[in-house]
């Protein structure tokens, strides 16, 4: 099953925001993201569909194994590239921004080479 960016987006903001507090909403989500509340809940609801998240009854959002397995993975390689990037020189805010940009697109190929370039370092 293939998710395109905008899924990966939503499972990552999940993912952070469940490692702040035990319990995650659609609305934290719109805080969060800064989006509407109608395009979180049907984004929300279409990861439901597709099995990368469970709602419960009170609305709480729950990543399901194979949304966890994507959030963790795209929340690495954000948080690598970051820093990266800043080790280059870049500022944090334009780093985090550009590793935003290039978290979804890099294969994986690439991107275990350039944890095994710079952790060598």
């Amino acid at each position: 099953m293939i998710i395109q960016e905008s899924g990966e987006m939503y499972l990552e903001t999940i993912y952070v925001l469940s490692q702040k507090s035990q319990f995650v909403r659609s609305i934290d989500i719109a805080d969060y993201m800064n989006y509407s509340k109608p395009s979180v809940s049907r984004a929300v609801n279409n990861l439901k569909n597709e099995g990368y998240i469970s709602i419960d009854d009170n609305g709480y959002i729950t990543l399901n194994d194979t949304g966890l397995a994507i959030a963790t993975k795209i929340y690495e390689r954000h948080t690598f590239l970051t820093e990266v990037l800043t080790s280059l020189g870049v500022d944090n805010e334009t780093a985090s921004q550009d590793a935003c940009k290039i978290e979804h697109d890099i294969s994986d190929i690439s991107f275990e080479a350039i944890k095994r370039a710079f952790i060598k370092s």
